[in-house]
């Protein structure tokens, strides 16, 4: 792993990590969220991601595994990791309550602000174990960005994409509850610019412990398990929020432009 391919790996995820900072100075700038775009946008972020799990990061890890364990060894390898992903950003999920889960995205385009400010003054006062919730949530998406980047620079930026789409709209939801409960805006973007510190963190730390001993092992079982992870993003956060704050069909117009996109620039660029 060169330096520079490292230097590059952690720039993407901070990148992506930040945009939360992004959607808390956009929510400001006007009174209500355009949901339609909000929608296809999640929707177009969900297709990238679910795009690229099945079709790249899922069998360039069975590539690597097949290499070290033989074909059907190496398969089955695969398939666990993959699932023991998807079972760890799950019990992630599980174990932080729905209030505090910056992933649980409420509305908030329909309420005025002393509803608002009631329904979101809870979050405010646990600030740390918000803030807590948020770097759980926040630290596998790190991790996959930087180990996809770090194999691949085009994946790697595909997924920093994906990822960072999804964070626009969660420092939405951190920012306006804040804002609403304090009257502070400044504090409000800190907040919510803060809470995306975790993926370049989390990028940080698997780099720490992967670099002494990552081979193509290593990178097998964590890339099936960044496959996983990102289609459960998408399939238990992306999309049912995109439905929540649009129509059924431009979640599902936003998702096909999602794989069309990284299609092409998967064949285009390869």
């Amino acid at each position: 792993m060169g330096s520079e391919n490292v230097l590059f790996a952690f720039g993407l995820t901070l990148f992506a990590g930040l945009s939360t900072g992004l959607g808390s100075a956009l929510a400001f700038l006007a009174k209500r969220t355009n949901t339609k775009v909000l929608s296809t946008a999640l929707g177009f972020s969900a297709g990238v991601m679910i795009y690229v799990s099945f079709l790249e990061i899922f069998p360039k890890a069975k590539d690597s595994l097949v290499v070290e364990f033989g074909p059907r060894s190496g398969y089955w390898i695969t398939v666990l990791a993959f699932f023991a992903g998807i079972a760890f950003i799950a019990i992630i999920d599980k174990l932080v309550p729905s209030f505090e889960n910056p992933h649980e995205i409420h509305r908030t385009e329909e309420m005025d602000i002393p509803e608002a400010a009631e329904r979101f003054k809870k979050l405010y006062r646990m600030g740390l174990f918000t803030a807590l919730a948020i770097a759980i949530h926040n630290f596998p998406e790190g991790l996959a960005t930087f180990i996809g980047a770090l194999k691949d620079i085009k994946l790697g930026v595909a997924i920093a994409v994906a990822i960072a789409i999804h964070n626009v709209p969660e420092g939405v939801a951190v920012s306006i509850p804040i804002f609403y409960a304090t009257g502070s805006r400044k504090k409000a973007f800190i907040y919510s610019f803060l809470s995306g510190l975790a993926e370049p963190i989390g990028a940080l730390v698997g780099y720490a412990i992967l670099f002494s001993f990552f081979n193509d092992i290593v990178f097998g079982v964590l890339f099936a398990a960044v496959a996983g992870i990102m289609v459960f993003i998408s399939l238990d956060e992306l999309l049912p929020t995109a439905q929540e704050y649009g129509e059924h069909h431009l979640s599902i117009y936003g998702l096909v432009a999602g794989m069309v996109v990284m299609a092409l620039s998967l064949l285009l660029f390869q």
